[in-house]
């Protein structure tokens, strides 16, 4: 992973799979920061290319700072799926976070029918907390989705 170049963003469209319809997307003008501690994402580089996208923006579960987490997203190119390196990159954004905030959890957030995705994040160390009924607005109409979350004490996948 490196930070976001600004010859990166034509290739992280997305729109290649149902999981990708949430309505009309702009390209962005610039990279996004990769400021750990606010919204922020990276470049996923595998053979030495552009593999796709990962980032992260900043939740909240209770009234003060310390109960801030990030969630995180990843969008892969269709030649670059189903290789493990979205599992990877995962695993290193979240080891990133705990290393470089005092995030006590990073969260992940996936459609109940992308399977995939839930697999990759099994793999990178993320446990399934439960269903979101109706969380997601996507391809016309609220979607369930399922939570992940790995916490900085957890045991890390070999």
């Amino acid at each position: 992973m490196r930070p976001e170049r600004a010859a990166d963003l034509p290739l992280l469209t997305g729109g290649e799979s149902p999981f990708d319809d949430f309505g009309p997307k702009s390209v962005p003008d610039e990279p996004r920061p990769c400021k750990l501690d606010a919204t922020g994402g990276l470049s996923v580089i595998a053979d030495g290319e552009v593999a796709g996208g990962i980032s992260w923006h900043w939740t909240q579960w209770g009234p003060n700072a310390g109960s801030r987490c990030p969630m995180i997203g990843i969008w892969l190119r269709p030649a670059y799926r189903g290789r493990g390196i979205g599992s990877a990159a995962q695993a290193q954004v979240a080891e990133l976070l705990f290393r470089h905030t005092t995030a006590n959890r990073v969260e992940a957030h996936t459609d109940v029918e992308n399977i995939a995705e839930q697999k990759a994040l099994e793999a990178a160390g993320f446990q399934r907390e439960g269903v979101t009924r109706g969380a997601q607005w996507r391809d016309g109409a609220y979607r369930d989705g399922i939570l992940y979350a790995i916490l900085r004490d957890d045991p890390r996948p070999r």
